[in-house]
């Protein structure tokens, strides 16, 4: 392979592997699949018109029409001609598709289902970025530069991607980008010819070893790959760094509890909460006079996995002027209407917009996004709450116990969507909310027995500190223990509720803040808070509160007696306006957007499940699997290989004279092997005798090991020298304790890489060079034949 042609095959490498980053971003990787052949195929393009050889802009041109044809075939192939070649139908077609794409991106949260339009931009996007990679690195001979197009599209993906496992593409990334600049430096030095290189590679093979600039290259590479992962790590003003572990949320805090992540809103709670430095996060002006059900909604978490509850991910659409009702509030529910206008401090930045539920109109700047079904408002494109005034119309439900109590079946889609409990929650979490709920006459009743075990007479205390472990037995830990904080309390009530039939969710935001003298409430990190949210037909989602000392108890909750569980008929809000609201009920009033998306298909309907097609099927598994097989075997097959040459070398052999010396000279190649492995280049020059001297010398071996390798020296001079060649025995466990002997004269970070990236193993590479040199040498030769056969036809 020439060496234009290797530095095209790691260019079209290093894009896909930079193209890996856009994995997160979707919920399948089929389309990395398809990636790869159109890649091949447009390297390829480029590689022949090189090789003609075409102009560098007919290179180009070559490239970027047959990119424009795969487009075609893959995605509008039925308004082309003769479906490949592309027209204005084409054109048209695509330009909607990509339209389609960037509404889809909008729309959906991450990761987003992989539909024709997402598609066309990760499989476009990523053709384009090899297509500028291939010019810059192979038609016009600059590598360097090439690493700006595969930094946007890394960019691009770690700019959206939510956190996990960025480390993990920007060392791939990277380590495309560093593989093309050594492919780029070899080409260049190659035109040379051979300026200076290393030891000998070894019998058979006097060139020399890989060119000292390469190793060089390797080194200089290796060093910036680690001091730009280690830096950050290294300097705690540099907030956001790769390994960052706050940079795992989306909301852009300053490192200090000030945020909680829109992925995981649980994450910096317990900061919140045992934060010394308690600041204020939010002022509010309101038109109530009574706050206690003045509860900041950030973000409600319905999926529930047996170790913890998130957010599901659905659909967004652009912020209504008017929201719909609440799924599931009925027009006989008296309700109030309350303004609340709210100012976000410099230094809280959430990219979920905090509000009081049930929200029926926002009026706020910038980029927001509404969630129909959590009912909840959340940033695009980086828009956070920092330093941001809105106005927030909510209604203030007050229903009674009798509706609560009476309230009948919810619509079968959502009880089985807000029912579902994993295999792996502990029997006795069941049991409990069974045990604490017997003789209830309703699902309300066993609502409040659940909310009075846990706040009033089950025992439990409220402490921030404590741990209840982690897993599926934290719930029960807890339960057991009867210490824990908010999230304890909220997790083990919805899931208890859950058992018993209830659909339930976790909601979490802030607990009603504190009056001040100016009229504003105050909202600090500490009123941080979640708590279960239980839905009823009729009303809608309800909340809760188990939490002791925390928040207050819902008035359609409390109980005649302390310390009992009866309900008594709520009174409304003093400071709620009595007038029924004019918004109609949810079967009146559900937008034609809402429709569209499942999140109102009956008076309550919930939005449609997404468990079952999120893409986490079998072949879901298996396609990891797969792909988990080369980044697992590329790193460790010098070791296998390794492995496997030194079972061959050091196995049986035939019980004949030549199979004998056959054996002795793989066991001699297998000690010279093992001693370049820990750092002594072998010299074909020596005879075996001086080379095993050698050994001995530089390897520091003991007189045992010393002993071991001269008789396998003296078996190899026998076999090449000695008419008639003595048997020799025990060659093998002479090498074995040869490596030993090797092993415990050099320091750690050797053996290491004796064991990982052995030296040796460059002979696979020279195997290679060698075959593939042959056989160029054979279809050479074959050439003229094949000409003076052709000649003489006629």
């Amino acid at each position: 392979m020439s060496g234009r042609a290797r530095l095209a095959l790691c260019a079209a490498a290093a894009t896909l592997m930079a193209s890996c980053s856009l994995l997160p971003l979707v919920a399948e990787p089929t389309w990395l699949l398809q990636l790869v052949p159109l890649m091949a195929v447009q390297t390829g393009v480029g590689a022949a018109a090189r090789r003609v050889p075409l102009g560098r802009s007919l290179t180009v041109a070559a490239q970027a029409l047959v990119t424009l044809m795969l487009l075609t075939l893959v995605f509008a192939r039925q308004h082309a001609i003769a479906g490949l070649v592309p027209g204005p139908d084409t054109f048209r077609y695509l330009a909607e598709l990509l339209q389609q794409g960037g509404d889809d991106v909008n729309r959906y949260a991450i990761p987003a289902p992989v539909t024709d339009g997402i598609k066309l931009m990760l499989i476009g996007g990523a053709l384009l970025i090899g297509l500028l990679v291939d010019v810059l690195a192979v038609t016009f001979r600059s590598a360097a530069p090439a690493g700006l197009p595969l930094l946007a599209l890394y960019s691009v993906a770690a700019g959206l991607s939510d956190g996990g496992a960025e480390w993990l593409w920007f060392l791939l990334a990277a380590a495309g980008y560093l593989m093309l600049l050594l492919a780029e430096g070899r080409e260049r030095l190659a035109q040379w010819g051979r300026v200076f290189g290393g030891a000998a590679r070894g019998p058979g093979h006097p060139e020399p070893g890989a060119l000292a600039p390469v190793r060089t290259g390797r080194r200089i590479g290796a060093v910036a790959l680690g001091v730009a992962l280690m830096v950050p790590l290294a300097l705690p003003a540099m907030h956001g760094g790769l390994l960052d572990a706050a940079g795992a949320g989306v909301g852009a805090g300053n490192g200090h509890g000030g945020t909680i992540s829109a992925v995981n809103p649980l994450v910096s709670l317990r900061d919140n909460l045992n934060t010394n430095d308690d600041r204020q996060v939010l002022s509010l002006r309101t038109t109530t006079t009574d706050i206690s059900d003045l509860y900041l909604r950030i973000v409600s978490l319905d999926e529930f996995d047996g170790t913890t509850w998130t957010p599901a991910q659905r659909h967004v659409v652009g912020v209504p002027d008017r929201l719909p009702t609440p799924m599931g509030l009925g027009g006989d529910v008296r309700r109030g209407e309350v303004r609340t206008t709210v100012t976000a401090a410099d230094t809280y930045a959430q990219n979920w917009l905090p509000m009081p539920y049930p929200p029926s109109a926002v009026r706020v700047s910038g980029r927001w996004r509404y969630e129909p079904v959590g009912m909840t408002l959340v940033g695009d494109h980086g828009q956070t709450t920092r330093g941001e005034t809105y106005q927030v119309t909510s209604l203030s439900v007050r229903p009674t116990a009798d509706q609560l109590a009476a309230a009948p079946q919810p619509p079968a889609s959502l009880r089985s969507e807000y029912t579902k409990v994993p295999s792996s929650l502990p029997q006795v979490v069941a049991e409990t909310a069974k045990e604490i709920t017997a003789g209830a006459n309703s699902h309300y009743d066993e609502a409040v027995k659940l909310q009075d075990y846990f706040a009033v007479t089950g025992g439990f205390q409220y402490d921030t500190s404590v741990k209840v472990g982690r897993g599926p037995e934290a719930i029960a830990n807890f339960l057991k223990q009867k210490e824990g904080f908010c999230v304890h309390f909220s997790f083990a009530m919805a899931a208890m509720a859950r058992t018993l039939g209830i659909p339930a969710r976790v909601a979490v935001g802030f607990a009603p803040g504190t009056p001040q003298a100016d009229g504003t409430i105050s909202v600090n990190q500490k009123d941080a808070h979640a708590w279960p949210e239980l839905y009823f037909e009729g009303v809608g989602w309800t909340r809760f509160e188990p939490t002791p000392t925390r928040g207050t108890t819902p008035s359609y909750t409390q109980s005649d007696t302390p310390g009992t569980s009866l309900p008594d008929e709520a009174l409304p809000s003093r400071g709620a306006s009595s007038a029924p609201s004019a918004a109609a009920s949810p079967s009146e009033s559900c937008a034609g957007e809402l429709r569209r998306l499942q999140a109102c298909g009956s008076p309550s309907a919930a939005a449609a499940p997404h468990h079952d097609d999120d893409g986490t099927g079998p072949w879901w598994w298996l396609l990891i699997g797969l792909g988990a097989l080369p980044v697992l075997a590329v790193p460790l097959s010098p070791l296998l290989w390794r492995a496997r040459v030194r079972a061959l070398r050091l196995g049986g052999h035939a019980r004949t004279a030549q199979g004998a010396a056959v054996h002795t000279l793989a066991v001699w190649q297998e000690l010279t092997d093992s001693a370049w492995d820990h750092g002594i280049t072998p010299d074909e020059s020596l005879t075996p005798r001086k080379a095993a001297a050698r050994i001995v010398r530089l390897g520091r071996l003991d007189p045992a090991a010393g002993a071991a390798v001269h008789r396998v020296a003296d078996a190899v001079e026998q076999v090449l020298y000695a008419p008639r060649p003595s048997p020799a025995t025990g060659a093998a466990q002479d090498v074995r304790r040869v490596v030993e002997g090797l092993r415990s004269t050099v320091s750690a970070g050797a053996r290491l890489r004796a064991l990982l990236l052995p030296r040796s193993s460059v002979r696979v590479l020279w195997a290679v060079s060698a075959r593939w040199s042959a056989l160029r040498a054979r279809v050479t030769a074959a050439r003229p034949t094949l000409r003076r056969t052709s000649g003489q036809r006629g």
